[in-house]
């Protein structure tokens, strides 16, 4: 089990699936970081914020939404009005990405200056101690 795990000096980074069932399981144990990630739309809004009030009961620890697919400031601000105080790193609807995913690769190996990559190596660099 990851939880019982030592990894001194070393990050680990799970993907887990949509919605809250993860978070629900997780016994009292602190992260250094959980981040909810978000679709400027009403339900991954909705189910976020849910993900985001369970992380905060659970004082698991630092909590950042990550909005994909922003297509604009209206959209940026949906998803900010549904997680008031909570730290927002907006990744932009980039063409480079699909291009990518087409491909089968890696948009950081053929689009690192796409404005998305560059918004997610910067989410990266955040949580770096």
């Amino acid at each position: 089990m990851l939880g019982s795990a030592e990894f001194p000096d070393v990050a680990v980074i799970a993907d887990l699936e949509a919605g809250i069932g993860t978070l629900t399981r997780l016994a009292d144990q602190r992260l250094d970081a959980v981040l909810v990630v978000v679709e400027p739309t009403p339900k991954s809004i909705e189910v976020g914020t849910r993900a985001a009030a369970l992380a905060n009961d659970k004082n698991l620890g630092r909590l950042i939404v990550v909005t994909s697919r922003v297509r604009d400031n209206h959209d940026l601000d949906r998803v900010r009005a549904g997680f008031p105080g909570t730290e927002v790193v907006s990744v932009p609807d980039d063409p480079a990405i699909m291009a990518a995913e087409r491909e089968g690769v890696a948009p950081l190996d053929v689009a690192a200056d796409a404005p998305a990559v560059r918004a997610l190596i910067g989410l990266a660099e955040s949580l770096l101690p």
